[in-house]
């Protein structure tokens, strides 16, 4: 069953006209959370991957936590995005639960834009669980390929995997004076999977980056949202990789906010329907009004 398909399953409209398989237009449409599937823990824990479909091609929304963007039952507030990107998203974000979770259970993710609201339910079915952390096809050589490691510090301990998570959020402290340096470092394997285990030709980078803002008060400017990976080590399919990036950010107003970052390997966005191999991690920055942007630790 395709990431859209999984999208249908459960949903719940408020306006039959707008069903999930609503066409895009360029604003007004809605917006619709996307239940990736879930995986087990090694203490016991099952996680949720999750993720989101706009609509709207070219309008950028905002809902805050609250009755238009909520989980239930119990906390609201699940490390949901609240600024939301035109077009599909995938694994934005994990909600886990404990190991007492039964298969009986569901979490459920409602959320209203452009007054239409969906409702998508979250349980361990035995068809969505999935392997986020290794592919489940074999490539040319054999071998599986697994996402990118990502640091934030180039020597600091590294975020493997759709693992974004606002309880685990990496923090910096930053000013409206002076940007924000975002170092970013990545170390990957250069597998991939073709399907019919063909050699890849015209191979793209091993590693690109997409960053976007995920939560925050004002207005976010990336430099460069895309920035390119300076290679350090590697750069061809099966030859192991290692590169380094770097960017500004910038905010319009103080508060707190949250960034997002996906580096996607050779399987492209989404994993190329296999739901693996990308990593993906949440920046927390608090801006003050004044002072000295600091870049923090990991």
């Amino acid at each position: 069953m395709t990431p859209l398909g999984l999208l249908a399953c459960g949903a719940i409209v408020s306006a039959q006209t707008l069903l999930p398989s609503a066409p895009p237009r360029k604003f007004g449409g809605s917006v619709t959370p996307a239940f990736e599937g879930w995986y087990d823990n090694a203490d016991g824990t099952h996680t949720f991957l999750v993720g989101y479909y706009s609509r709207n091609t070219e309008a950028v929304l905002d809902v805050p936590v609250g009755p238009n963007n909520h989980f239930g039952p119990g906390e609201q507030d699940m490390g949901q995005p609240t600024h939301f990107l035109p077009g599909r998203r995938y694994g934005m974000f994990t909600v886990t639960v404990p190991k007492e979770f039964s298969r009986q259970q569901q979490l459920a993710w409602t959320l209203t834009a452009n007054g239409v609201t969906t409702t998508i339910p979250f349980y361990m079915s035995p068809d969505y669980n999935i392997s986020p952390f290794k592919s489940s096809e074999q490539g040319p050589t054999g071998e599986y390929n697994l996402p990118p490691a990502l640091r934030f510090v180039e020597q600091g301990p590294p975020l493997i995997g759709p693992v974004a998570s606002a309880s685990k959020a990496i923090t910096r402290t930053a000013s409206l004076a002076t940007p924000l340096t975002l170092d970013l470092w990545a170390d990957d394997d250069a597998r991939y999977t073709s399907g019919a285990n063909t050699p890849m030709r015209k191979a793209p980078p091993p590693v690109t980056l997409t960053l976007s803002k995920y939560r925050g008060p004002g207005e976010v400017t990336f430099a460069d949202a895309h920035p390119k990976m300076e290679t350090l080590k590697g750069g061809k399919p099966d030859e192991a990789y290692s590169g380094r990036s770097s960017t500004t950010v910038r905010f319009s107003q103080p508060g707190d906010y949250m960034l997002h970052v996906t580096a996607n390997d050779y399987s492209g966005n989404g994993g190329n329907g296999f739901v693996c191999c990308w990593t993906a991690a949440i920046v927390k920055v608090s801006v003050r009004a004044g002072g000295v942007t600091e870049t923090g630790g990991q």
